[in-house]
């Protein structure tokens, strides 16, 4: 039986799903051509004692004060949005928006705060990261492990690469190009898990290779992003997503909660395209007994390895903030 929490939980993510994507599909605005609005620098907090990592970046911190975070969640959100910002920038603004969020995914009163001392633009845009963050949360239940997997972690594709990616297979099969950025995040942070899965999924849209070699869904290289891609659009089809996209998701994983946080990721894109900026720069994260630990690229294990034993050679993969 589900917990009360729980159902407010469902509640609200019904209530944010049926409002921004279940609804009827309007067509969509042609883009306005304006001139970037120049915005001041953001400045992420740091410590100067906290551990990096060996490029030199640090785990984003998560001020204690909502009245701060409210601003510096806003001010991310603004930034990553800005035509402006500049390209370098774009890594740090997206992970911070990442950790931002799971940190206040699992203290409700806290985003409460957080939420209600946003300006009202970014109020209903965290209400449905945080919506779909809690999601997974949920799939997750009990201790997290003491071993973390044997993955590679690297430098996915280029933002515009796999864009081109998603509108072909949109142009081809009718699945919105949304839902499969979505799917594409959830399953391999785009790309960045190069690695198998315990069920034996592969390559950045995890398929297994009975899946990907039934007629017409496989075709080229299951690891190759364009050619997975395609397939999961093909895929998403076949279990009857242009019919109704949450069925299809069900096909693709068994899960509810799977497919309501697939879909609140593909709404904020769906509502401003911009939102895709952000999720590209979201980096690998894993929760673990020893608390949520950032798996960053470099990240090479060929066998599964401990969580203490990983952290002795690299402090900087350990959360700073509580």
């Amino acid at each position: 039986m589900r917990s009360r929490n729980v159902l407010i939980v469902s509640a609200l993510t019904a209530t944010l799903l049926g409002g921004l994507w279940l609804k009827p599909k309007q067509p969509r605005a042609e883009a306005l051509v304006t001139a970037p609005v120049v915005t001041a620098p953001v400045t992420l907090p740091a410590q100067a004692t906290q551990p990096k990592t060996r490029d030199g970046r640090q785990y984003p911190l998560v001020p204690a004060d909502t009245t701060e975070l409210a601003t510096l969640l806003a001010d991310v959100e603004k930034a990553l949005r800005d035509p402006a910002t500049p390209a370098d920038a774009l890594p740090d603004l997206g992970h911070q928006q990442q950790v931002i969020y799971r940190v206040l995914s699992t203290d409700q009163s806290r985003a409460q705060e957080v939420i209600n001392g946003l300006p009202p633009r970014w109020r209903n845009v965290a209400e449905r990261h945080l919506a779909a963050r809690r999601e997974f949360v949920r799939m997750s239940r009990g201790r997290g492990p003491s071993m973390l997997p044997a993955w590679r972690i690297i430098q996915p594709e280029s933002a515009e690469k796999l864009l081109s990616h998603y509108r072909k297979a949109e142009a081809a099969t009718g699945i919105e190009w949304e839902v499969l950025a979505a799917v594409n995040l959830v399953e391999t942070g785009m790309g960045r898990i190069d690695g198998v899965s315990v069920a034996n999924a592969q390559g950045p849209m995890q398929f297994l290779p009975t899946t990907w070699a039934e007629p017409g869904i496989g075709a080229g290289n299951i690891r190759d992003h364009h050619d997975a891609i395609q397939a999961a659009a093909r895929y998403l089809v076949r279990r009857g997503g242009l019919q109704d996209i949450r069925r299809g998701l069900w096909g693709y994983n068994n899960s509810d909660y799977y497919g309501r946080a697939v879909l609140l990721y593909a709404s904020l894109m769906r509502e401003d395209p911009a939102a895709y900026t952000g999720l590209y720069h979201w980096e690998i994260h894993f929760n673990a007994a020893a608390g949520d630990l950032w798996l960053p690229v470099g990240y090479n294990q060929p066998q599964r390895i401990s969580v203490q034993e990983f952290l002795q050679t690299n402090p900087a993969s350990r959360s700073p903030n509580r």
